[in-house]
């Protein structure tokens, strides 16, 4: 009987899917962010920022909070989407890229829940290298 059962749960946990963030099932999304827990996505957004060759070229989409800086050296606007490990005592974010540019009246306010989805680039400034989504629609 306890075999029965064991090859019985051992079939079924073959065809429940898995995945670590990708979508895999057609959708245009490579990472998604959106359906891990707090704790895997700061890991995953950890991996993204330290291994970024790993990421190029990836359809990202992702969720958090809203945020933007404006450089006044080089006259620019950066907007990001911050997200915040489970105890929310930590945040990364990733920089995105609108591909129908806004002026900055309208992004919605600092603090904002927003969604973000962009391909994952990483580019040079002033000697730094940074990573961001380009081509991103936002939500």
């Amino acid at each position: 009987m306890k075999r029965k059962l064991l090859a019985a749960l051992l079939a079924l946990s073959l065809l429940i899917p898995a995945g670590c963030g990708s979508s895999g099932t057609g959708s245009d999304v490579d990472i998604d962010l959106t359906k891990l827990s707090a704790t895997m996505v700061y890991s995953e957004v950890f991996n993204m920022l330290y291994t970024p060759e790993d990421y190029l070229g990836k359809t990202v989409n992702m969720e958090g909070t809203f945020t933007e800086y404006y450089d006044e050296t080089l006259d620019k606007h950066y907007y990001a989407c911050i997200i915040q490990d489970a105890t929310a005592c930590c945040a990364q974010g990733i920089e995105f890229v609108l591909a129908e540019p806004r002026t900055p009246e309208e992004y919605p306010e600092e603090g904002s829940f927003i969604t973000v989805r962009g391909v994952f680039d990483v580019y040079e400034e002033d000697g730094y290298q940074f990573v961001q989504l380009v081509d991103a629609a936002m939500r």
